[in-house]
């Protein structure tokens, strides 16, 4: 009796490449992420990041690359892959004149779930907005609105977690809050991609990195080798070269 075959990854890309034009913002990167794994995407800004995160969200289509999330090939079926997927854009996402408990209610409406308050109340007390959750987050710091994408991005607990600079100006409550999130999604089996160029924070989140360059991949390599002095060092050198 032969073995059962291994599970796909839960995320699968090679060779991606992205073109706006004349303009080349991601070129040759490559990712494989299975169930449980924590990755972070680093780079300077323009290194191609946010790019990478939007065509894993099913929001822009790749040039040429073969691209999979939860199974699902993006461009045959990039609604498939938004409904897997729990998505945190580095900017916007955010409807101003709603509120928190609005976009929660939305939220569970589209994705059809059921009691889900007491997750919803549980998830605005952990981010501290829970005394915010009736207020339009028009008038939000960006602080605010980066811990209720997160937050949002976490509700339904998805297959993919996939979170664009989420500690893009976040206080040590929300940093501590979203490093909660990716422990508990690793722990039920979830893949986590984060963004970021904050190295220790990637660090402390993830436990591969992917370096990228001017849109291509210049290393990848256990997170912890980008821990302290020396890591800076190594980082710096794979930014520099």
């Amino acid at each position: 009796m032969s073995a059962p075959s291994a599970s796909p990854p839960a995320v699968d890309v090679h060779d991606l490449v992205v073109r706006f034009g004349p303009v080349l913002a991601v070129d040759g990167v490559h990712l494989v992420a299975g169930a449980g794994a924590s990755t972070a995407l680093l780079g300077r800004n323009g290194a191609g990041k946010s790019t990478t995160m939007r065509v894993l969200a099913g929001v822009v289509p790749p040039t040429s690359g073969s691209v999979r999330v939860a199974g699902i090939d993006v461009v045959a079926d990039p609604l498939a892959v938004k409904r897997a997927i729990g998505y945190c854009p580095d900017v916007g996402g955010l409807v101003p004149r709603a509120t928190p408990w609005e976009h929660l209610q939305l939220a569970a409406r589209l994705r059809r779930l059921r009691d889900w308050e007491p997750r919803a109340r549980e998830l605005l007390e952990r981010f501290e907005l829970g005394a915010e959750a009736h207020r339009v987050t028009a008038g939000f710091s960006h602080g605010m609105s980066r811990r209720l994408s997160v937050l949002l991005a976490a509700f339904h607990d998805p297959e993919v977690l996939l979170l664009d600079e989420p500690f893009d100006g976040v206080d040590p409550v929300g940093v501590e809050a979203t490093m909660d999130v990716v422990a508990d999604a690793r722990a039920r089996g979830a893949a986590v991609l984060l963004s970021t160029h904050l190295r220790e924070l990637a660090v402390q989140a993830c436990a591969e990195a992917v370096v990228l360059r001017g849109g291509s991949q210049v290393a990848r390599m256990d997170a912890a080798a980008m821990s302290g002095e020396e890591g800076a060092r190594v980082y710096r050198g794979l930014l520099d070269t």
